[in-house]
């Protein structure tokens, strides 16, 4: 229980990270019960991670926690820095654009554009996916150590579509193709409807730092004509942030 209120608790501080909110619409948008928002938003002003804009009014991030990532490095905050290349890659592809990192084995995403579309996409920041089932999660695999990535290979692999990829040595196969390409497509194989492009944020040594990905409704995404192109938007802007990001 108190793992899940700390990455409750990260979850709300990244949504706020983009601006104030009040607990009814933060409650909303990272779709907890209000009461878990507002229980949370308490123990987090106690710690001056938070603040109130106004007695009553929005929340945003606090002084606190302000002067804690002010003692990083320059570059210091991942989702800050990537923010304004995902809202640039959002509006060059016209679909949703994500930003995730490796972590406990996983994809984990940090962060998470809005789409202007009638059609609405689920918000994954602050949740899990299997690496071999989503492209972010394939991006940054195929960088990791080659013993790194036959382990994780040899392991039982998750079917999480009747399109999920589980076969090692046709992933294995896969993850060569994306060293030499730069980007991964993936059609339904996470979840069904959803079709996504993915490249790796790399450090100089060619180690992954994170993962730049497009999503979008698979009946429309993506045009045929215009798959590469994306795949090659995906790869310029995750190379902006990684030469952000290099000191």
């Amino acid at each position: 229980m108190a793992v899940q209120s700390v990455k409750r608790a990260f979850l709300l501080l990244r949504t706020l990270s983009q601006g104030p909110l009040g607990v009814t619409d933060l409650a909303e948008r990272v779709d907890l019960p209000k009461s878990t928002v507002a229980r949370l938003l308490a123990a987090l002003e106690a710690e001056n991670a938070v603040e109130q804009v106004e007695v009553g009014g929005d929340y945003r991030i606090g002084a606190g926690l302000t002067e804690i990532a002010g003692t990083g490095p320059a570059g210091r905050s991942l989702v800050a820095a990537a923010r304004p290349h995902l809202l640039e890659l959002s509006e060059a592809v016209g679909e949703v654009a994500g930003l995730s990192i490796i972590d406990d084995n996983q994809v984990y995403y940090l962060d998470h554009t809005e789409s202007s579309s009638d059609v609405q996409l689920r918000d994954w920041t602050g949740e899990y996916a299997p690496l071999h089932a989503v492209p972010s999660g394939m991006a940054m695999l195929a960088h990791l150590p080659a013993a790194t990535r036959k382990a994780h290979l040899a392991q039982p692999l998750e079917q999480c579509t009747p399109w999920t990829t589980v076969d090692p040595q046709v992933l294995a196969e896969r993850l060569q193709q994306i060293r030499s390409l730069g980007y991964v497509w993936g059609y339904e194989e996470f979840a069904e409807g959803i079709s996504s492009v993915a490249a790796p944020v790399l450090d100089p040594e060619g180690h992954p730092l994170a993962a730049l990905h497009v999503h979008g409704p698979a009946y429309r995404f993506p045009d045929p004509d215009e798959a590469h192109d994306h795949g090659l938007a995906v790869v310029a802007a995750a190379h902006r942030l990684a030469a952000q990001l290099t000191p």
